[in-house]
């Protein structure tokens, strides 16, 4: 089955590169050029991924990404922000963009990101009986449990409601207990790309993750920050939960 994209651009012209450059992936291709139409859209329709401008009429692009995750929250989001707006990109991925894009970019590099969130959905889509791969192992410390095959994780019973990027950097961070990682390299291994200027990403999705699995999220137990290194994940601080 094709992949479908919703784009929410209000400026035309930038709306149709980016339609006319995806296309090149074999993908289908839906523009809303207001917040209102792009909200509607992603709110009712199937798609695989959602590109949103942040600066939209009628609706802004974070409040269509914070309503689009509380209801969908298997669908990939890429936030496109102006080159100065460090603050809508946090808030952003603070509400659960999975990535984002400043403006200008190279049309090569939004391909590669939207190739890689695409891959994450069709992981978190893919039935159990299809994936046969050696690396498919059930992963369980203390009362947190990860299953590959599922593509969910469970904490002392109880589904955590990941979105496929957090899956992914939880179960990354988890097969190496005790292995310190840069932003740098995270950037690399969970969302298969490496640019500097991008670490707003995975320091958001940590504060993400932190806010589900940890007892007291300003004080992680088991995704701690090693300071001028990056991250590691502790699994003595699942036991202490």
């Amino acid at each position: 089955m094709q992949d479908n994209i919703l784009v929410v651009e209000d400026d035309a012209d930038i709306a149709d590169l980016i339609r006319v450059n995806l296309c090149e992936l074999g993908v289908d291709i839906t523009l809303a050029h207001n917040g209102r139409a792009g909200l509607q859209r992603a709110l009712d329709e199937q798609f695989s991924l959602v590109i949103l401008d942040v600066t939209l009429p009628e609706v802004n692009g974070l409040d269509i990404c914070r309503q689009v995750r509380d209801k969908h929250p298997e669908k990939a989001i890429i936030m496109l922000t102006s080159k100065n707006s460090e603050t809508d990109r946090v808030l952003g991925l603070e509400l659960g963009a999975d990535d984002y894009m400043t403006k200008p970019f190279s049309v090569r590099e939004l391909q590669a990101r939207v190739r890689a969130q695409l891959r994450k959905v069709h992981l978190m889509a893919k039935s159990p009986l299809e994936s046969d791969s050696v690396e498919d192992k059930d992963i369980t410390i203390g009362a947190l449990a990860i299953s590959t095959k599922l593509h969910q994780a469970t904490f002392f019973g109880k589904l955590l409601e990941l979105t496929a990027t957090e899956f992914d950097l939880l179960l990354y961070l988890a097969k190496h207990p005790n292995q310190v990682f840069s932003r740098t390299q995270l950037l690399e291994s969970v969302w298969g790309y490496q640019h500097s200027g991008y670490e707003h990403t995975v320091n958001s999705h940590i504060n993400r993750l932190r806010a589900k699995i940890e007892l007291d999220a300003t004080a992680p137990q088991i995704v701690q920050t090693v300071w001028g290194v990056g991250y590691k994940f502790n699994p003595d601080g699942v036991q202490a939960q």
